[in-house]
């Protein structure tokens, strides 16, 4: 299980994230000043930091600065104003990426799940029924023929892909989706696009090996394994 280390001054905001980060699976190390943060990243690292960048006695970009000096995590920035300094400010410190409050939460889901993915080590070769997934390239191969994906019909089957051994809910799918798409995709166009990717990369569509549906639930991978 992910833990998001939350620095976030306002009670009522950092309420409502806990909340919904608890609900997405993930577990909440809250901080609500920067002293109180600075003392916090000297203990167990965390997997992701969401740091507000106005806080009462300072700032986040100290924050930001300690964070990759000690735990080298993904850091996504909290800011009310979208003040373009700041912003720049944040990602030229080596942040991942800031969020404007207030924020949708589907969109700052998407935007953590994205950055987690880009900082785990990626896998080289996946292989499962004829298909080859080179995560390096961006290749996929269907009995070595180059298969040609949409950028979101790749990023759905990379979504399997990192989790081999995991049932993915409707839910979850939609929420990864976002952030490839940029809009918002709807439960019927996900259809779409599970039905679009099976005929691409499925012997026989109708009957998957590659993306099985469990019902009631979502999908999961048939199986395969990965090359180094």
């Amino acid at each position: 299980m992910k833990q998001i280390f939350l620095v976030e001054d306002d009670k009522e905001i950092a309420r409502n994230l806990a909340r919904l980060l608890h609900s997405e699976g993930f577990t909440v190390i809250h901080a609500a000043t920067q002293r109180e943060a600075i003392s916090l990243i000297a203990g167990q690292p965390c997997d992701l930091a969401l740091v507000d960048i106005s806080l009462p006695d300072g700032n986040g970009f100290t924050i930001c600065t300690e964070i990759k000096q000690t735990w080298k995590i993904p850091v996504i920035f909290l800011t009310a104003s979208g003040d373009e300094s700041s912003v720049v400010t944040g990602l030229n410190m080596g942040a991942e990426d800031y969020v404007v409050k207030p924020f949708r939460p589907r969109e700052l889901i998407a935007r953590i799940r994205a950055a987690l993915r880009k900082s785990e080590p990626s896998l080289s070769v996946f292989e499962i029924g004829g298909l080859q997934v080179d995560t390096a390239s961006g290749v996929v191969k269907k009995d070595g023929r180059e298969v040609y994906l949409s950028a979101l019909e790749y990023r759905l089957l990379l979504v399997f892909v990192n989790n081999p051994r995991n049932i993915i809910t409707r839910d979850q799918l939609l929420n990864e989706l976002w952030d490839a798409a940029g809009e918002f995709v709807t439960d019927n166009t996900l259809t779409v696009y599970i039905k679009r990717l099976r005929e691409k990369i499925e012997d026989h569509p109708a009957r998957p090996q590659i993306i099985l549906t469990v019902r009631g639930t979502g999908y999961r991978l048939g199986g395969g394994h990965v090359s180094e």
